[in-house]
């Protein structure tokens, strides 16, 4: 009962959220937002670390390395152990969503997943960023919404695993 009542809310925050995205510039942004938690834009973000500080880059480098070889692993197995059908390969949004998704599950975000990883670290090193950095994050889960290829809940769940990934990484190398 409660994990009906849980799905039912998924699928309905899932569609109030995806509905929105119908206007082009609201596509458009979250196709960006999206784009800004692929891989090279972690590259490019560790080289900038180099400038702020040569020890402290290669810190946070070295445990941002770990904390992705933690959770990348954690991902696939939770993504092809649940092997949860995308919004846009069910009747929610058939067809509809705005861009082709990497691969056939949606549980967790893997983007999600992996811009908490980036978010908390930078929270942890420049307490100063930490709006910024959860406001991105979270910015990047929404954005699999609109464009139609994840549900809240897978949201939640790569907010969760990027997170706990980080920290655990921190907690082993700081």
């Amino acid at each position: 009962m409660i994990l009906k009542r849980l799905e039912q809310w998924d699928h309905r925050s899932f569609c109030r959220l995806f509905t929105r995205s119908s206007s082009r510039t609201i596509s458009k942004l979250s196709f960006y937002i999206s784009k800004s938690a692929d891989g090279p834009a972690y590259v490019l973000l560790c080289a900038a670390l180099f400038l702020v500080g040569y020890e402290l880059a290669l810190e946070l480098t070295t445990i941002l390395l770990l904390a992705f070889a933690l959770e990348l692993p954690l991902y696939l197995i939770l993504k092809n152990g649940f092997k949860r059908t995308r919004p846009s390969d069910s009747i929610l949004a058939k067809g509809l969503a705005h861009i082709i998704p990497s691969d056939k599950f949606s549980l967790p975000s893997g983007h999600t997943a992996g811009a908490f990883v980036v978010g908390t670290m930078l929270s942890v090193y420049f307490p100063v960023l930490t709006l910024l950095a959860v406001v991105w994050a979270s910015g990047v889960g929404l954005s699999r919404i609109m464009l139609g290829v994840h549900f809240p809940l897978d949201i939640i769940a790569g907010a969760m695993l990027g997170t706990v990934c980080s920290l655990s990484a921190y907690v082993l190398l700081a």
